[in-house]
């Protein structure tokens, strides 16, 4: 993937964030103050390890909707 199209995912993946919190405005409650919201291709490997030096990172797989992923 070059680095044009990743960058062009992960704005679609945002937009579609975005129409998801629309429609379930409930999720934003769930989300803490300051923190990195970070998506993950439903077809990229999660390293858990990676992400676990950062503070306040909600992680969401992204398929068809955003599902948290509890580390």
């Amino acid at each position: 993937m070059t680095k044009k199209e990743h960058i062009e995912r992960n704005i679609g993946m945002t937009f579609d964030f975005a129409r998801h919190l629309i429609d379930h405005p409930e999720i934003v409650d769930t989300i803490p103050d300051g923190a990195e919201l970070a998506f993950i291709d439903k077809d990229m490997p999660f390293k858990a390890k990676e992400h676990a030096k950062k503070k306040k990172v909600v992680r969401y797989k992204v398929e068809h909707v955003f599902e948290p992923i509890k580390a």
